[in-house]
């Protein structure tokens, strides 16, 4: 795999760098800003690109902005944000673009060294991995919500899935059978109107629509 790093915390990016070669993955770029992302991205055709939210020069959402442009470079490039915060209006528009390969975490998550390897190796297959904090604020926001349909413990699903919960790890927190976890993600794409093609493709599907509604 490789792998673009745009952060322009030095001790993060070379953290993230370090935790990346331990296992193999070789960065190929790492930058502090969005135009060299830009231009890494160009360059290099990574796998994956690793992008801070607020870098130079305004330190708002230059990332974002970015890492919405990297994947008009590189069609469907797998992207994973990471934040201290959640920049609404563009975390909306990259998660809801209609394809998976998206990821947004908040920094303190990468304490979790585990939890991190996961999610980049996740994002990069073309999966999601999004905090449940960023899943709660996105929610917060009282826009008209299309699943209405779902049942409570669908929903539930469904925002388990969106967190990048296999579903047996689904099964696990709710204290469920393996089945009774298919049953309710088979219906959630009943509801959601997915028709059956792979179940990895639907299911990024089902996330996308959940946390774009």
């Amino acid at each position: 795999m490789r792998v673009v790093i745009a952060e322009d915390a030095v001790l993060l990016r070379a953290g993230v760098q370090r935790l990346l070669a331990d296992e193999g993955i070789e960065t190929v770029a790492a930058v502090d800003n969005g135009d060299d992302l830009l231009v890494a991205v160009k360059e290099h055709r990574p796998d994956l690109a690793i992008v801070d939210v607020r870098m130079p020069p305004t330190f708002t959402d230059e990332g974002l902005r970015a890492a919405l442009g990297a994947r008009e470079i590189v069609d469907g490039l797998p992207v994973l944000v990471l934040s201290q915060y959640v920049e609404e209006s563009y975390a909306v528009e990259l998660l809801s673009g209609g394809a998976g390969g998206v990821g947004y975490l908040l920094k303190e998550r990468v304490a979790d060294v585990a939890e991190f390897l996961d999610a980049v190796r996740r994002v990069a297959g073309g999966g999601t991995a999004i905090d449940p904090d960023v899943i709660a604020q996105l929610m917060a926001r009282g826009r008209k919500n299309p699943l209405d349909s779902l049942t409570a413990r669908e929903s539930e699903v469904l925002g388990l899935m969106a967190q990048g919960l296999s579903n047996t790890a689904i099964a696990n927190s709710l204290v469920v059978s393996h089945g009774a976890v298919e049953k309710h993600i088979g219906n959630i794409f009943a509801k959601l109107g997915l028709e059956a093609s792979s179940v990895e493709h639907r299911r990024v599907r089902a996330v996308l629509t959940y946390l774009g509604r």
